[in-house]
């Protein structure tokens, strides 16, 4: 069968916190055009680069731009990549539905992974002592705290270890000295999403999807398809269908923020700046 930007065969490595969006994507597609085949398997977004550097894959579904490393493993193999933004997300801090604790600043949630910061009175919350939780060494989420909140730091604090966002969520809602991060997707399913400040005394802000795609919320980030140029032609068409407007249809419907196709808000966040 010859491939085309609808029929043809490829694969992709998708991030795990992307699985369930691009899953949806793909099961559309396919819906809509019987002759392709696509076989999706998830890894994080360091192997699906490596995945697509190494011809192992067709297209790769990142949660993050290419590291710098990675732009120099492809200019030193001669491999070019095209890249499209087709969604955005956050990094959600949730406590427990009763912790009295409305907003929180980076640099507090660091001084807690730290070790630094153990009973919750300290910020003005409910619940004594502080038991942080995150998500597996290597996932893409946790690489993301570490690199933007934790600024490379080492966590010290004695932390619970869940292995999903859905992990996260069941452990905090159930514990109330917990606090654990999550993507925008898992913002309100039982949990308490915080207001978040760059840093104390600055304007804090609730992880909405206006306050993302602004880019006002701290701790953003953006979601990227990765190809080779002279890949398969079946890739560039399941990267246009994602970002056209029925693809950024099911971006939002996933709880993501879309990046391709003009939003429109009904109201604005409220900015709470005291607890």
């Amino acid at each position: 069968m010859e491939g085309s930007l609808t029929s043809g065969r490829i694969s992709v490595v998708c991030a795990p916190e992307a699985s369930a969006l691009i899953d949806h994507e793909v099961a559309v597609f396919d819906s809509l055009y019987p002759a392709a085949r696509i076989a999706v398997r998830t890894g994080p977004s360091r192997e699906a680069i490596r995945s697509l550097l190494a011809a192992e894959c067709d297209l790769a579904v990142l949660t993050r731009e290419l590291e710098p490393e990675e732009r120099v493993a492809a200019a030193g193999g001669g491999v070019l990549l095209d890249g499209y933004a087709f969604a955005m997300d956050a990094l959600v801090l949730v406590v427990h539905p009763g912790n009295g604790l409305e907003n929180i600043s980076l640099d507090q949630v660091k001084g807690i992974y730290r070790g630094e910061v153990t009973g919750w009175e300290v910020l003005g919350g409910t619940g004594g002592a502080i038991e942080p939780v995150i998500q597996p060494p290597g996932s893409d989420v946790t690489e993301a705290f570490v690199q933007r909140v934790m600024g490379g730091d080492a966590m010290l604090a004695h932390v619970v270890y869940e292995r999903s966002d859905s992990g996260v969520v069941s452990f905090v809602s159930q514990h109330p000295g917990a606090i654990g991060f999550v993507t925008l997707a898992w913002a309100d399913r039982g949990a308490k999403a915080l207001r978040v400040a760059a840093l104390k005394g600055l304007t804090y802000w609730r992880p909405d999807p206006e306050a993302v795609y602004a880019r006002e919320y701290p701790v953003t980030r953006r979601l990227n398809l990765y190809v080779r140029p002279k890949g398969p032609d079946l890739a560039n068409g399941l990267i246009t269908f994602i970002t056209s407007r029925d693809g950024q249809a099911l971006v939002h419907e996933e709880g993501l923020v879309p990046t391709t196709v003009p939003v429109r808000f009904v109201r604005r966040s409220p900015m709470l700046g005291a607890h």
